[in-house]
């Protein structure tokens, strides 16, 4: 069996999924918290950019992959589209609902949320079904990417668009060594501190090394069967908008 990376460790690809789910069972209750902290408060607008790009529209149907605490359906909800929420762990969508009823997000036909418990590279809906498939820093805990975009391919409707946000590769002059160190040193201590789990966030730190490159995720995204595929970079590269088309 093909090994698969977990942080900096390669392991047997259950191993992988099973670690990942405990990880983000652990880190559920504090996410949104630690993405505050994180990020100084600047995911906030990374999303709000993401969103905008996506210019979800009303009466379309949308599937927000690995949208646990529904910080990007909320966002997509306004314009009235129907959004599915799914994620393949249930302790985060559970988050996510609860902050939909504190929000009342959801509760008339303008904004329409559906929660779906979801693995990535095996998806339950028909081909076909939606007009838009996102992934906001999900797509690097997957398994098996490949898979992954392949049923995002599948899902959509001819005419559909792809988008994903994630972490990439920072490109600015001495920047990324700046980056390189808060990200392994400082971050696992915030979490450490604020949700009692430092061995989760160096996971996630060490995911972030290990995820493919704009140019190299690119190509899988074309790869998948993806057109006019596009990468927009924010921050230096810090994190990047990857787009496609179904066609």
């Amino acid at each position: 069996m093909d090994k698969v990376s977990y942080g900096f460790a390669d392991v047997d690809p259950p191993e992988k999924t099973r670690r990942v789910g405990e990880v983000f069972a652990n880190v559920a209750p504090r996410y949104d918290l630690m993405n505050d902290l994180m990020s100084a408060g600047l995911h906030r607008l990374w999303k709000n950019q993401f969103v905008s790009r996506l210019r979800p529209r009303r009466g379309e149907t949308i599937l927000d992959m690995a949208g646990g605490t529904g910080d990007i359906a909320f966002r997509i909800a306004r314009s009235g589209a129907a959004v599915t929420v799914a994620d393949i762990n249930p302790h985060m969508l559970e988050v996510g609902k609860q902050r939909a009823r504190r929000r009342g997000i959801g509760r008339d036909g303008a904004e329409t949320l559906r929660w779906a418990e979801e693995n990535a590279e095996a998806l339950s809906f028909p081909a076909n079904s939606f007009d838009a498939y996102t992934i906001a820093f999900g797509i690097r805990n997957v398994t098996h990417i490949d898979k992954a975009l392949a049923e995002a391919h599948r899902v959509l409707r001819i005419g559909g668009r792809f988008f994903c946000l994630e972490f990439s590769t920072p490109t600015w002059p001495g920047f990324a060594t700046v980056y390189d160190r808060y990200s392994m040193q400082v971050v696992p201590k915030i979490g450490k501190a604020v949700a009692r789990d430092e061995a989760s966030y160096r996971y996630l730190v060490e995911s972030i090394r290990r995820f493919p490159d704009m140019q190299a995720f690119k190509a899988m995204i074309e790869k998948a069967g993806f057109a006019r595929v596009a990468v927009e970079t924010i921050l230096g590269g810090v994190v990047a908008i990857h787009s496609g088309w179904k066609i």
